[in-house]
């Protein structure tokens, strides 16, 4: 097949963790061409959705992730796949290119489902299951955020299309920066903010679940550092070896039918204690820590469910 990447700059990937990367080595392995451009260089011309980028090998290479060749123009419709896997944030020209990337309805399978991917925002798909989820508030406005907090005394303010835990605050019941921070957030940004009842269990981890295909293959465990509230591996976060408990497993069959539904292929929920916080559609990782700690080829279960769509 071929296969195309929208992502951000392949030559920075760390080899070791990066998910797109373990997905384009396994696409490599399967036999199938490879070909990468950045989302600034995705267009619509005349009726055609086209890309400006590069033929691709990949390589386990510290510094040289991949040997790419000259710069050419391709029609995204001539393609068997295209993978949408730039990371946010979620603003208007990663919105834009989803609606680009719809056009190819038909012609060439999108994985994650564009449409679906604008339509289920990380923060906002998990108001869809308010039983599995903590108490949470999304609002611009300050005194609505005030009361969230006077209810519940120890929260997390984060911005609502942030990622990799950044812009994340703990403010316990003694804090007195809530009114600065909204000063902060909306003095740079239209965007609301979300707010949630903090989870003490977050101390024991901030679990990742990868599905494929709405079902579960498999967790890792992420560890906040000494001192910090945040477990994300961007902030410091350190991952370990764990299991599925039943409450996972539950959450799982609740969300995975929609997710298998709505083309939603690679998905990372995150999970603390209980509650489920997090649906991660638009570029979740994980894949290659699951695979080191338990043996789990994330990405060749991803590749049968691609090739079984086509």
């Amino acid at each position: 097949m071929k296969i195309a990447f929208q992502m951000d700059p392949i030559g920075a990937v760390d080899i070791n963790a990066d998910s797109s990367f373990r997905l384009a080595e396994e696409a490599q392995a399967r036999g199938h061409e490879l070909f990468f451009y950045g989302p600034d260089h995705l267009a619509y011309q005349e009726g055609r959705i086209t890309a400006s980028g590069r033929d691709m090998t990949v390589q386990r290479v510290t510094g040289n992730p991949a040997v790419l060749g000259q710069v050419r123009e391709v029609d995204l419709a001539e393609f068997d796949v295209v993978w949408l896997r730039q990371d946010p944030p979620f603003d208007m020209h990663y919105i834009t290119s989803t609606h680009l990337l719809d056009r190819l309805q038909g012609q060439t399978l999108v994985v994650n489902d564009p449409f679906w991917v604008r339509n289920y925002p990380e923060k906002l798909l998990v108001l869809d299951f308010p039983d599995l989820t903590p108490p949470t508030t999304v609002a611009r406005d300050l005194e609505t955020i005030k009361a969230f907090k006077a209810k519940h005394g120890d929260v997390i303010l984060k911005p609502l299309y942030g990622n990799g835990g950044a812009g994340v605050f703990r403010l316990d019941a003694n804090d007195r920066n809530l009114t600065s921070l909204h000063e902060l957030f909306t003095g740079f940004s239209r965007e609301p903010l979300i707010v949630q009842k903090f989870l003490p269990d977050v101390r024991n981890g901030d679990k990742r679940i990868i599905l494929v295909d709405g079902e579960p293959v498999g967790a890792i465990n992420r560890i906040p550092a000494e001192g910090e509230t945040r477990s994300n591996m961007h902030v410091g976060g350190r991952p370990e070896k764990i299991g599925l408990s039943a409450r996972d497993l539950e959450i799982c069959a609740a969300i995975g039918p929609l997710l298998k539904e709505k083309g939603q292929v690679f998905v990372g929920i995150d999970v603390i204690g209980d509650y489920l916080t997090e649906i991660n559609v638009t570029s979740p990782t994980g894949i290659q820590e699951l695979e080191r700690f338990n043996g789990v080829n994330v990405a060749e279960k991803i590749w049968q469910a691609i090739e079984a769509k086509l």
